[in-house]
């Protein structure tokens, strides 16, 4: 996949992701960690390359955190 590709799902999947545990852990804490060990595991697995999408990912990570807080209301 190219670095364009991987840019677009780095957009969603991570929100997507806190937004997933939260409804199976109830807690968006957890689910915060939760996705930040599983992204950890992709940058240590090599499929995270470049700096861009580190940021990307923490700005991902950082909406859906946000939506999680706004949907348990």
């Amino acid at each position: 996949m190219d670095v364009f590709g991987k840019m677009i799902l780095a957009f969603f999947i991570p929100a997507l992701l806190v937004l997933l545990f939260t409804r199976i852990t109830y807690n968006r804490y957890v689910a915060l960690l939760l996705a930040i060990a599983l992204i950890t595991a992709s940058v240590y697995a090599g499929y995270t390359s470049t700096p861009i999408l580190f940021i990307i990912d923490a700005f991902s990570l950082t909406v859906g955190f946000w939506l999680a807080r706004k949907r348990k209301k």
